[in-house]
């Protein structure tokens, strides 16, 4: 197949949240099982370049990049608010090479390339799917622009959808408790990257560069810092389930202008500001390390429509604790750790029991390998290509 993959953020931008990361792999492992791969998406400046090691080349579209079998074109940006960026050069793109791809799976709502592509989809008789990747109910801001978005740009776009990818069973009723029809919605999971997670490096890297004892339980909490996703109440049950022992490490970019702030403030007032590290974000080598010297991880998040970095913290056999409101609930509960409400008493009182109860978090700990085999991107990846080719099989949009 001939795939188009059009995303708002892609790799080198890691700080966007999960969607790089995902699409990257999806890519990556389509090429590898022998389909030819494009990503389409804007580039949102130069800072993060310098550090990727991509060789990019002038088109008459934007710069392009060849990584991994998949081809990457990132189209000039005019304008910007936060992750809605202006892309004139996608209607060239369109007008010119769209009609060579069999197929086109679209990441995410709230832009302007997916029913600026879409609106050609439709025209070229091209079938498309949509991923929400959690998106479809708005969560964290800009409700009015959102709603605005739905009932203009997102209505011919969301019509025109052969399928609708959720992410897990949580996002699948979601979608049809606001009216999606049952027929249009397909489930897979996101994936990790086993290969990567079961090469980890030494344990003892992280704690010795920020100076934790080998025998200090580690716990991660590794997020965007939003209100969302917790971490004031991780910081608050922390202090209460470990008033003397234990590390708490907070690592991620700051989402929201002044929360990191807050959070060093919680902790200083929860008097363990002296055994909670935060850290800034992580990538890379840096992740690894820090997830092979962890002992458990933890995300409370009001809404999290999956949970991407508890995923890569099972795949490196790390228990986890999450609250009922992640997406990867199925998966987890009672098997490679623990489902808690996401407020304070409940996850003081689960926190408890994996760092003091070793029967528990030792059967937690085994669990985690059936579930990360069960989201390895090659297992993702193959679901993936069937529900392409049952897209295309349906789709009146078919060639």
């Amino acid at each position: 197949m001939r795939i188009l993959n059009v995303a708002q953020t892609y790799f080198p931008y890691l700080a966007e949240g999960g969607r790089p990361v995902k699409v990257r792999m999806l890519s990556k492992n389509l090429a590898q099982r022998g389909h030819a791969v494009t990503v389409l998406t804007a580039n949102l400046g130069s800072s993060e370049w310098k550090s990727s090691r991509l060789v990019a080349n002038e088109t008459a579209f934007g710069l392009q990049t060849s990584e991994n079998g998949v081809e990457t074109i990132y189209l000039p940006t005019w304008f910007r608010y936060r992750a809605l960026t202006v892309n004139p050069r996608v209607i060239r793109f369109c007008w010119s090479t769209l009609r060579r791809f069999d197929l086109v799976h679209f990441y995410g709502l709230y832009d302007l390339l997916g029913p600026a592509v879409s609106h050609y989809c439709q025209r070229q008789r091209i079938p498309y799917v949509i991923e929400p990747m959690g998106m479809y109910r708005p969560i964290d801001r800009s409700f009015r622009l959102k709603s605005v978005w739905h009932q203009s740009l997102g209505r011919a776009f969301w019509r025109g959808a052969t399928h609708i990818i959720a992410t897990s069973e949580m996002e699948q009723q979601e979608l049809l408790e606001d009216g999606i029809p049952a027929a249009k919605i397909v489930v897979r999971y996101n994936g990790i990257d086993a290969d990567s997670w079961a090469k980890l490096p030494s344990r003892g890297t992280f704690r010795a560069k920020w100076n934790v004892s080998a025998d200090q339980p580690l716990i991660v909490f590794l997020s965007r810092l939003i209100a969302r996703k917790g971490a004031d109440t991780l910081i608050e049950a922390f202090a209460e389930a470990a008033p003397r022992s234990a590390r708490l490490v907070i690592a991620g970019p700051e989402g929201e202008p002044g929360y990191l702030a807050s959070l060093k403030r919680r902790a200083n007032d929860c008097g363990v500001g002296s055994r909670v590290l935060f850290v800034g974000p992580v990538y890379d080598e840096e992740k690894r390390a820090l997830l092979a010297d962890a002992d458990l991880f933890v995300l409370p998040s009001r809404y999290e429509n999956f949970a991407n970095s508890a995923a890569e913290a099972i795949g490196c056999g790390v228990p986890v604790i999450i609250s009922d409101a992640c997406g990867i609930r199925s998966l987890v509960d009672g098997r490679a750790g623990l489902v808690i409400a996401p407020e304070k008493d409940s996850l003081a009182v689960a926190l408890r029991q994996m760092l003091f109860d070793r029967a528990i978090y030792g059967r937690l700990k085994e669990g985690c390998r059936q579930v990360a085999e069960q989201l390895s991107w090659s297992r993702v990846t193959e679901q993936m290509e069937s529900h392409y080719v049952n897209a295309m099989a349906t789709s009146n949009g078919v060639r």
